[in-house]
């Protein structure tokens, strides 16, 4: 009797173990990278119709040319749009396009365009970030509910190449390759109804645990990476510092976040730097877990991840990255420049996120659509309280070829009940685009450091 309640009470300890821990894929299932599926977990064939193709290895590394500030020749300069979807043809389009996208080219008739252009998979990443998102499908859990990661900390990339379900998929996102440690100077916008703007500049830089020697990897293992951002224009926030240490279980370690005021010559913690606290300088258009499209804990939502589909999203946008074009010619009323955007037909993967019961966040609901190639977030959907769409997120993504990088041009984030929107990572008019594989220090991200990073 005493050894059967033993062995009851184990198999209900597993049974609890095994809800509370999403479990890493088989060998079997493994061996689909880099065969039938992308070292990084798409499907390596295009579709029935060849409109997307399969994917060849990606762009290489000598795709263009790089001009003395780092800027990248657009390999796809000569090619023209195949068509234009506009709100008069929109309904022929509709299979292939978000809500949001529908909202939009309903709201801004006259402008609002979105032309398409042949589809080329250009995602590369190094072959050591190839070998390391093997390692995590074989070895990465998701625990507490998807909240946290578990035998993550000897990859660190791309968490769950084959994902099971809504929460993976986001987390694929949250862990993808950014480059290594990086800086860059980049602009945001957020005009008026009429198109006037002023602009915020900002200095930031990403660094990882596993990049900085002096950092002990195992104190750091609930550390994603560190992020600073100091603002250096207008004047009258010129100075102010935002250091933040994003962990991976904010449930289990919350995301440590501080900020420099330079007018006050101060440093305080800042725990509204989550969820939906106010954006940095953002005028009320985004909010903390809007940046990079979406970012930081998953916890307050469901995430039911809804499927695969083609779709027409913001790629290979290197025109809207010219050094040549001016903010001025970026920036118009109601949204960004549409002629110098770039759609392409690719494969998605589609993820509903609604709020928990019992939770708080201004958005009670976000459709979003990743990219499956780079695992970078395309579009997303934000619904308000009432069920409303509210927010419509476009990243324009970009593949850094000279480095293997996915990344982002420009986010860009419209308020389709307003009629404003923020446009945040532009470079164009900067002395610098990125740069790559800088040397950091972890002395340089702790709030001691602040007060010296942010002197005018």
């Amino acid at each position: 009797m005493k050894s059967t309640r033993i062995l009851q009470t184990a198999a209900l300890g597993l049974s609890l173990l095994a809800c509370s821990v999403m479990a890493a894929v088989s060998e079997q299932e493994a061996a689909q990278l880099g065969t039938t599926l992308t070292p990084l977990g798409a499907e390596m064939a295009g579709n029935a119709d060849g409109s997307i193709p399969a994917w060849g290895g990606g762009l290489p590394r000598d795709a263009g040319a790089v001009d003395g500030k780092g800027f990248l020749a657009d390999p796809f300069a000569a090619e023209q749009p195949l068509f234009t979807i506009t709100a008069s043809n929109a309904a022929q389009y509709q299979d292939k396009l978000s809500p949001g996208q529908l909202a939009m080219l309903k709201r801004y008739p006259d402008s609002y365009k979105i032309p398409v252009y042949p589809s080329h998979r250009t995602t590369a990443v190094p072959e050591a970030i190839y070998a390391a998102a093997r390692r995590s499908a074989l070895n990465t859990s998701a625990i507490d509910g998807g909240n946290g990661l578990q035998n993550f900390s000897d990859s660190r990339y791309y968490a769950f190449p084959i994902p099971k379900n809504g929460v993976e998929v986001v987390w694929n996102h949250i862990t993808r390759y950014r480059g290594g440690n990086v800086k860059r100077l980049i602009t945001q916008a957020t005009p008026q109804t009429n198109g006037n703007y002023s602009l915020v500049k900002f200095e930031d830089e990403v660094a990882f645990p596993a990049d900085m020697p002096d950092v002990d990897a195992a104190k750091a293992a609930n550390v994603l990476l560190y992020f600073k951002q100091r603002v250096t224009a207008p004047a009258r926030l010129a100075g102010n510092v935002l250091l933040v240490h994003e962990t991976i279980d904010q449930v289990k370690e919350p995301r440590l976040a501080w900020i420099y005021n330079a007018g006050q010559r101060r440093v305080r913690r800042a725990p509204q730097v989550a969820y939906d606290g106010p954006g940095t300088a953002a005028d009320g258009m985004r909010t903390a877990d809007n940046f990079d499209l979406f970012s930081g804990a998953p916890d307050r939502y469901d995430w039911k991840l809804v499927g695969k589909k083609e779709m027409y999203i913001p790629y290979n946008s290197f025109k809207l990255d010219s050094p040549s074009l001016t903010y001025d010619e970026v920036i118009k009323a109601g949204h960004i420049n549409q002629d110098l955007t770039r759609y392409e037909l690719h494969r998605v993967w589609e993820v509903e996120a609604t709020l928990k019961s019992g939770e708080r966040h201004i958005y009670a609901k976000r459709h979003m659509y990743f990219d499956e190639d780079s695992w970078q977030l395309a579009l997303v959907d934000h619904y308000d309280g009432r069920g409303q769409l509210w927010r419509v997120g476009e990243g324009h993504a970009q593949q850094y070829y000279n480095h293997q990088v996915p990344g982002y041009t420009l986010e860009a984030l419209y308020d389709v009940i307003a009629g404003r929107y923020l446009a945040l990572g532009m470079k164009n008019e900067e002395k610098s685009a990125y740069s790559f594989g800088f040397k950091a220090s972890g002395a340089d991200y702790t709030p001691a450091a602040l007060r010296s990073s942010g002197v005018r």
